[in-house]
């Protein structure tokens, strides 16, 4: 039994990831108490915002930061900032800025929906977005050329769901932006390392505070000082639709300061991994491995391959009787097409691992019967 059984909702195992759709992260009793505390009590909201940055900026090596209610709101703040500055009466016009540079540019292959379409994000923040090559394959000249007196700022987005070949790199953006003289977003939402994007350059970067950091529904935005301030401006513009709370503030800066003793490394997983694969050994129909992130991040995960000829079912049956179960468990299923299945270490509480491994057991060994 947990906290939501009391509305109706079943148990769910997420060994899918750092989710939203599964609430992102369990946090450490740590964050949870600092957001209690913090939601039991009152502060200055535009005081604790500027506090708030100066602890994002030395996690990051960022100037400065702004606190979001997640990523995606941090594109569209992020967006706005570019496009308005400091200036109320532009802020107040958003998302209609007309008369300024508004576009913002993308190599199409960057043009994701991670539950909702990232150019939805920047149209929230008055930003055209311009996308430009191919879906799998963009040139320097593409972006280059794309770059006119319209232009607010580059986006470049840093995810697994982004083609990962045939794109121009974050470097190469960065010497366009720089040659150029306009900034350059990076969307780094669910990335591991605070310190790189702001490392190699980029003017801003949004993170989620609710997934690799294991913090509650947050984000942050860390970049140029005077970006960062324009960011803070849009609190009173588009931004007071996706405030952030005290508690989600505090909440995050717990995560964030917790994050320098993150206690399982890319090793780690892998041995745990490996230790799940023994328990599923005999199971008919399933081949397991040890993958890592498509993105290259520093994250290792099991990988079952279903054979339904030998399985009796094939990777899309399994997935459903797994997530019909109670409690229901969600496994990682970007490749079920193509009978490949993943199990995620990162969100498994103690003891779930067994779990999954007893219930794909039992489910194979009923077979189509159930």
């Amino acid at each position: 039994m947990n906290v939501f059984s009391k509305f109706g909702l079943k148990q769910v195992v997420n060994a899918s990831g750092k989710m939203t759709a599964l609430g992102a992260s369990a946090v450490h009793p740590e964050v949870a108490r600092a957001v209690s505390e913090a939601a039991q009590d009152y502060v200055e909201i535009d005081e604790l915002l500027v506090a708030a940055g100066r602890e994002i900026a030395k996690a990051t090596g960022a100037e400065d930061g702004c606190p979001t209610t997640g990523a995606a709101a941090g594109i569209a703040i992020a967006t706005a900032a570019v496009i308005a500055g400091t200036n109320l009466s532009l802020i107040e016009r958003l998302p209609r800025p007309a008369g300024v540079p508004d576009e913002i540019v993308l190599q199409k292959g960057h043009s994701v929906h991670f539950g909702a379409s990232v150019t939805q994000m920047i149209a929230l923040g008055g930003g055209n977005p311009v996308e430009v090559g191919h879906a799998n394959h963009t040139e320097k000249a593409h972006l280059t050329e794309a770059v006119n007196d319209r232009t607010a700022a580059l986006l470049f987005i840093q995810s697994h769901h982004a083609v990962q070949k045939g794109v121009q790199s974050l470097e190469a953006m960065k010497e366009i932006a720089a040659a150029k003289g306009i900034p350059l977003i990076v969307d780094a939402a669910a990335e591991e390392d605070m310190r790189k994007y702001i490392a190699l350059g980029a003017d801003l970067v949004c993170y989620s505070g609710g997934k690799a950091l294991e913090g509650p529904t947050s984000g942050f935005i860390c970049g140029r000082k005077d970006l960062i301030e324009a960011c803070r401006a849009q609190y009173k513009g588009i931004g007071r639709a996706m405030k952030v709370g005290k508690e989600g503030v505090v909440g995050l800066l717990t995560a964030l300061a917790r994050y320098g003793a993150k206690e399982e490394t890319g090793g780690e997983q892998k041995a745990r991994m490996e230790r799940f694969l023994q328990l599923l050994e005999g199971v008919p129909g399933v081949k397991g491995g040890i993958s890592q992130d498509e993105s290259g991040r520093d994250i290792y995960r099991a990988k079952l391959e279903i054979d339904p000829a030998t399985a009796g079912m094939d990777a899309k049956q399994l997935i459903k009787r797994l997530q019909s179960g109670d409690p229901a468990i969600y496994t990682r299923n970007h490749y079920s097409n193509v009978g490949i299945i993943f199990i995620d270490p990162r969100p498994l509480l103690p003891n779930q691992e067994q779990l999954i491994a007893d219930r794909i057991r039992d489910i194979i060994s009923k077979g189509s019967s159930i």
